[in-house]
């Protein structure tokens, strides 16, 4: 069974969403890194780059199949985990552990579309 945490939002689309203030950390579910296998290539944007929520920000790359991120919030990128470049499979060891990006939202209340843990376990369940 995939690992839901609790206090963490989640998009239908499988992102998780932590906030810390008015910066979004974004990174892919345990389910999702679990149905794409072994991750061998993160596809993220540059600081300073611009989203609007539902926007493709980067991709994820395994050796069975290539899946689009999709912005879980609008606003603009502060800050990527560079050491995913690297090392890919940070992904698959921890997928909450491995953030992909960090954003300054632009409209805070799109948390409100997002789900909760247990409104996340009924999706994948």
């Amino acid at each position: 069974m995939s690992k839901v945490i609790d206090g963490l939002l989640y998009a239908e689309s499988h992102e998780w969403v932590k906030v810390d203030g008015n910066v979004a950390i974004i990174g892919v579910s345990d389910f999702a890194q679990a149905e794409m296998g072994d991750i061998t290539y993160v596809d993220i944007p540059e600081v300073g780059d611009e989203f609007e929520k539902g926007d493709v920000f980067g991709a994820l790359e395994s050796v069975k199949a290539s899946s689009d991120l999709y912005c879980p919030v609008s606003g603009k990128v502060v800050e990527v985990d560079e050491q995913l470049l690297d090392a890919p499979e940070k992904v698959n060891e921890d997928a909450y552990a491995a953030f992909l990006i960090k954003i300054e939202m632009s409209d805070p209340t799109e948390l409100e579309d997002l789900l909760d843990a247990d409104g996340y376990r009924k999706l994948i369940g």
